[in-house]
């Protein structure tokens, strides 16, 4: 089993969701963080004054899929989630050693 973990731009959360459904993805985690990169924040004007913005708003996903699945959910994050604009975001894809569904007790995938 993988963990994918997708940091994206809040506007494509439910274009990537949709696309996901369409592959089989059954379920999936999503937080609002906050976060810089590449595109090291910017400024905006609030009643006259400037601020510098650090961090930008974005969305992460975690998604616990089968290994078969992983390459899959990860492309089709890759090109929903693309505007071909700084800050698109990062897939990060890690081993899983365990999955325990707490009602049933199924396990691994099974769990998923």
């Amino acid at each position: 089993m993988k963990l994918i973990i997708a940091a994206i731009k809040p506007f494509k959360l439910e274009e990537v969701r949709e696309a996901l459904t369409t592959i089989g993805v059954r379920g999936m985690m999503v937080t609002e963080i906050k976060g810089f990169g590449s595109q090291s924040g910017h400024t905006e004007i609030y009643r006259g004054a400037e601020y510098a913005v650090n961090f930008v708003p974005k969305v992460r996903l975690e998604i616990v899929v089968s290994d078969a699945l992983a390459e899959p959910v990860v492309e089709t994050i890759r090109t929903t989630a693309k505007t071909d604009k700084i800050g698109d975001g990062k897939i990060f894809v890690l081993d899983v050693e365990n999955a325990v569904r707490v009602r049933t007790g199924e396990i691994n995938d099974d769990a998923l």
